[in-house]
């Protein structure tokens, strides 16, 4: 790793859409502190926030957009928001080597090592490190690890494609889950102004989310939902059956447009759940994924 800083306050909103943006923008994309570095020179970048408290009142926004209950402590996925500012701040600057407009989240692996209350106070780090092989382009692995009093309780990767020319020659396969369960399922009606409503606790303003107009705009027929809502979704329904101390792996298959439906499966083989989000209309998956102990 390379380089290291600290993020101070909150990235997020307008300035921080505009940075990301202006990086895919021929010919201002090369000027100085727009400028991306080469691919070929990335040997990683990380950022950190200390002293972030969970609150309540954001944490029961979420948990209320999300499906979670109520409760004294956080929901599994919640860390990820407040590692999400870190996400923007690595992709917004310079040293990193691909503009953030254009990165496709593929998979998502949270471990949790306990639950987090609310009112604790925590210390965040995510780095990247260079990028990845894969058939379509390259992969970027941002790790974040969240501390308590010098203890880690809560890990994540969230890799993501950058489409175009590859690195290396060994592309990776990524996660594979076995026979996920698709009978038998609950569906899930999600509104048109899904997306906005899940940026309003996130702070993920990005536009594909948002409106039919925005979403075209990045060739989008219309908005799509997050996808770590949907994973958020679906552990959801799943979180009164899980230990305290989980791992949570997810692939994101194919966007959920808004409005839409979708069905939600799950199946429980020797404490671990095997879980998918697809298609009424064909089955064809939106999201496979697995939970069990850590």
């Amino acid at each position: 790793m390379s380089q290291s800083k600290t993020l101070h306050g909150r990235s997020g909103g307008l300035s921080t859409l505009v940075r990301a943006a202006l990086p895919a923008v021929p010919g201002i994309n090369r000027l100085p502190g727009i400028k991306k570095t080469s691919p070929k020179d990335f040997t990683g970048l990380a950022y950190s926030r200390a002293g972030v408290e969970t609150r309540r009142d954001e944490t029961d926004a979420y948990a209320a957009v999300c499906g979670f209950p109520r409760k004294d402590t956080v929901p599994l996925p919640y860390p990820h928001l407040l590692a999400f500012p870190l996400h923007m701040a690595i992709m917004s600057d310079p040293a990193f080597p691909y503009p953030a407009i254009g990165m496709v989240h593929l998979e998502n692996t949270i471990t949790a090592r306990r639950s987090i209350g609310v009112g604790e106070v925590l210390d965040l780090t995510t780095a990247v490190g260079a990028p990845r092989a894969h058939a379509k382009g390259t992969l970027l692995d941002f790790v974040t690890t969240v501390r308590n009093d010098g203890d880690t309780v809560w890990e994540s990767t969230s890799t993501y494609l950058r489409r175009g020319e590859t690195i290396g020659s060994a592309p990776d396969t990524g996660l594979v889950i076995d026979n996920p369960p698709a009978a038998g399922g609950v569906q899930w009606r999600l509104p048109a102004d899904l997306g906005r409503t899940y940026a309003g606790v996130s702070g993920d303003h990005n536009p594909i989310h948002l409106y039919p107009w925005t979403a075209k705009t990045l060739g989008f027929p219309r908005q799509i939902a997050h996808g770590m809502w949907t994973k958020a979704r679906c552990l959801a329904a799943i979180e009164n059956r899980l230990p305290d101390a989980v791992k949570v792996e997810v692939a994101f298959k194919r966007p959920v447009f808004l409005p839409g439906t979708v069905t939600f499966a799950d199946r429980l083989d020797a404490g671990v759940h095997t879980f998918a989000l697809t298609s009424p209309k064909d089955g064809a998956p939106h999201l496979v994924g697995r939970a069990g102990p850590a």
